[in-house]
Formats: structure tokens, C-alpha cells, sequence
């Protein structure tokens, strides 16, 4: 296969609002020993993006300073040591940086092959939310059968991937969404209760609710909600913490209810994971969640596809907070 020398790609010459990308050239990434060389053909637009483009998520020295952190497409050549997939396979997966470009370099061990049906824009919404959510919810929170779990955000990537998995392993979720639609639709999606926060209390709704709190609380949201998300737990319960939407600071809180309900507070971000690390995630996603896409019962929620020409506007849409499930960008 012959490849072209240049690709196009989403440049960041500065940092800060949308406008601030543009679209740009430059030649193909260089392939390592273990990495695998895609043609891009659909990528996801996450949060992570928009906090590297204002310039408060720096990526690793070794990573792509090209945004983008999930993709699917087309196995166009193979580096050293390589035997799990060929030229010509196609492979979704959570790359180290680098989506937004017609060509991304991707470690063997955070690829995956699309499930059963799915097409590339359906393939590339998955990666960055399920590898979150199961390192956070299921390997470290360790959720499990029969255990309740308060997610927030219901109606984000994150959220409406959450609640699916919750109820596919026998979960019972309660969740906060911004409006009546969204709350409609995390219920649609497995959420025996969806709150909505701007019109209730969760802390109030969840006691109400289940009368002694939830096994786990997924939150995004941080400070703002950290005094009401240790209420909300049971005994025994775990908070996991995976971003900062409300403040990372929280100034003043009573630590009591982690002694007195032996509470577990824990949390994590993916980027500076290693290989070896996400490779193991990737491994329990293969075994554990595919047979759960291949048959669908469990599926990424999409909510708009732009053209890779249309990055700003994807990213302003984000940024908006008025949408339901994953914001993709199409390549091919």
C-alpha cells in the first residue's frame, strides 16, 4: 500500500477558544515497535480535547500534541513486534493523541477490532468513554452485581456509558441530568431514577430514594459536589472522582462521614496510564463488554456527527453542554 507523504490534520498554534483550531499539513507519524499505523475514518470529540486546547491539559512528553484521543478506521501499516492485526483490519481505539488527523499512530494494546455491525463514526464513539469507565467504575470502584451506584452526568459520553454497563452487570442507577429530556432519556437507558439538579437535591432524592445510599457515586463534577456526593454513599461505599467540571478545591468540608461510613475516595484520569495498564483494560473490555456490543444490548448513544472540517463547531457544541451522548467528527 502506498501512502500518501502528507496528511491533514487539526492544528493548535495557540491556545484557547474553538476558533483557535485550524486545519493544517504536515507529514505522517513515524511508527514505533508495537504501534500500528491507522487511516483515520471517524474520531471522537471528549472533554479532554477542549481542556488540551485552552491549554490546562498538557499531553505527555511522549504522546501526540495533536488533540484527540479515540479513533477508528483502517490498519495501514504495522511496526516491529507486531502480530495482532494486519494491514487492511479495522480497529478502533484510545490513542495516546493524534485523532484529529487523517493518520494516527495507535499502541497495538489500546486497539481493538469493531464490534459485530458497527461502522467507523459508531466504532470510534467508544473507546474513551468505556476504557473510563470500566478502569474507574468496575476495576477500582468495583462494582458489581446487586450494588447501587449514583452517576453523574447521566446524559454525557461518560454518563450514558455508565448506566448501560451498570445495568448490563445487574446494577441498580440513579443519575443527574440538566432538563427533563435528558433525564427522560438516561432512564430510557437503564436509570431507575434520573434527578434533575437544577430542580432537586440528589443527596435528599438519593436517602428518599434507597434510605441508607448508593454503593458507588461516579462523579465529574468535583468540589461542588463532593460534601453531597459522602452522603449519598452507603456504608462501605466508594466515591470515584474522574474530573473536575465543578473545581478541584474544595474549601470547606467535613471529612467525618469517610470515618464514621468507612468511605473510599478514589479517582483517576487515563492519559498517564501506562501501556501495560491500559492494555489490561483493553484486555477486560475484549472479554467482558464486547459480547455486550456485538449483541447489542449494550451501544454508544451518538448525538451528532460533524466533518472533520467542522471541528470548531463540534467543539463549540460540546462546550454547550445541550447534547446527549458522543460528539464525533468524520474523516472519511
Amino acid at each position: 500500500m502506498t501512502l500518501p507523504t502528507e496528511m491533514r490534520y487539526v492544528d493548535l498554534p495557540s491556545f484557547g477558544a474553538p476558533e483557535v483550531m485550524t486545519i493544517a499539513r504536515k507529514p505522517l507519524p513515524e511508527l514505533k515497535p508495537g504501534e500500528i499505523l491507522v487511516r483515520v475514518e471517524a474520531a471522537g470529540v471528549n472533554r479532554p480535547d477542549i481542556a488540551q486546547r485552552q491549554g490546562v491539559y498538557p499531553p505527555p512528553k511522549d504522546a501526540s500534541p495533536i488533540l484527540g484521543l479515540e479513533i477508528a478506521g483502517e490498519v495501514v501499516d504495522v511496526g516491529p513486534g507486531v502480530s495482532e492485526f494486519s494491514i487492511g483490519n479495522k480497529v478502533c481505539g484510545l490513542t495516546n493523541g493524534g485523532a484529529y488527523a487523517e493518520y494516527c499512530v495507535l499502541p497495538v494494546g489500546q486497539a481493538l477490532r469493531f464490534p459485530n455491525g458497527y461502522d467507523a463514526v459508531k466504532a470510534a464513539a467508544v473507546p474513551e468513554t468505556f476504557f473510563t469507565v470500566w478502569a474507574n467504575l468496575f476495576q477500582m470502584a468495583g462494582l458489581t452485581e446487586g450494588e447501587s451506584v449514583l452517576i453523574h452526568g447521566g446524559s454525557s459520553g461518560i454518563g450514558t456509558t455508565a448506566i448501560q454497563l451498570a445495568r448490563a452487570f445487574g446494577a441498580t442507577v440513579y443519575t443527574t441530568a440538566g432538563s427533563k429530556e435528558k433525564c427522560e432519556a438516561c432512564e430510557k437507558l437503564g436509570a431507575k431514577r434520573a434527578i434533575n439538579y437544577r430542580e432537586e437535591d440528589f443527596a435528599e432524592v438519593i436517602k428518599a430514594e434507597t434510605g441508607h445510599g448508593v454503593d458507588i457515586v461516579l462523579d465529574m463534577i468535583g468540589a461542588a459536589y463532593f460534601e453531597k456526593n459522602l452522603a449519598s454513599l452507603a456504608k462501605d461505599g466508594c466515591l470515584s472522582i474522574i474530573a473536575f467540571l465543578g473545581g478541584a478545591v474544595v474549601e470547606k468540608a467535613s471529612l467525618q462521614p469517610i470515618m464514621v461510613k468507612r468511605l473510599t475516595v478514589t479517582g483517576s484520569t487515563m492519559r498517564p496510564r501506562t501501556a501495560e495498564e491500559k492494555r489490561a483494560i483493553r484486555d477486560d473490555l475484549l472479554s467482558q463488554v464486547w459480547p455486550l456490543l456485538d449483541s447489542g444490548k449494550v451501544a454508544p448513544v451518538i448525538y451528532k456527527t460533524f466533518a472533520f472540517e467542522d471541528v470548531v463547531e463540534a467543539h463549540r457544541l460540546l462546550e454547550t453542554s445541550n447534547h446527549i451522548g458522543k460528539i464525533m467528527l468524520k474523516l472519511a
